[in-house]
């Protein structure tokens, strides 16, 4: 494989905490529609309107409240009141304004490597959403690049590559959806680390490639990864 020029990660749930969160407020979502239907039946409905907005939405937590509230009409048959309404609202504001949480060995680790490599964040959601989480990571001035797309596809790597003037096949992406941060670098030549988070949303999941492909690697958590660069590098 080429040298490694860029050192790319994503953010939510491979440098900081993000998809508990989600977790927790459908939790708390399916608790105040528990009177009207089970959870399973909340929680299928929930996401096909997800998948629903998404063109129109995007990802993030406005998204999410938008599409919770809008589960909410149809599965209450329009019964919601405005207090179950806020109540949602209230559940999304607690997302947006709850802490950042570095995940371990990120702390220590992206500093590192930032005196050895040019690094370059991408992240795909809610403008205003990402740009805060950024700032408030206390991560921001490691990154010589900051990316924040609509959604990350093989054509969205292309352009923001393009922009920068990066060849694919000399960076290094770093994330945990294998179907937004891995298979499109692959596609792309380029090579990529994924590392688990303790949970994946269902619209993210899709089969890892094979542990022998070339450019694939995979560890427990970032702390693995200076040791991986240093055997790539050799």
């Amino acid at each position: 494989m080429a040298a490694i020029d860029v050192i790319a990660f994503d953010a939510d749930d491979t440098l900081w905490h993000n998809e508990r969160y989600y977790v927790r407020a459908q939790a708390g979502f399916t608790e105040l529609l528990s009177q009207y239907h089970s959870p399973e039946w909340i929680n299928d409905r929930l996401f096909e309107t997800e998948m629903r907005n998404l063109e129109h939405f995007g990802y993030g937590i406005k998204a999410f409240a938008l599409s919770m509230i809008e589960t909410a009409v149809e599965l209450t048959e329009g019964r919601i009141t405005g207090a179950d309404i806020q109540k949602v609202v209230d559940i999304a504001r607690q997302m947006i304004t709850a802490d950042i949480l570095l995940l371990d060995h990120v702390a220590e680790t992206i500093p590192q490597l930032a005196q050895g490599y040019p690094l370059m964040l991408i992240t795909k959601g809610d403008l205003l959403d990402q740009e805060t989480k950024i700032m408030r990571s206390g991560l921001e001035e490691y990154f010589r690049y900051i990316e924040i797309v609509s959604s990350k596809t093989r054509a969205v790597y292309e352009r923001v590559f393009k922009r920068y003037s990066i060849n694919p096949s000399s960076l290094l992406m770093v994330g945990n959806s294998i179907k937004s941060d891995i298979l499109p670098i692959l596609e792309l030549g380029g090579s990529a680390v994924h590392i688990p988070y303790e949970t994946t949303w269902q619209h993210e999941v899709a089969d890892a490639p094979l542990a022998d492909q070339l450019g694939f690697f995979s560890l427990e958590h970032l702390g693995q990864l200076p040791a991986l660069l240093e055997r790539l590098e050799k």
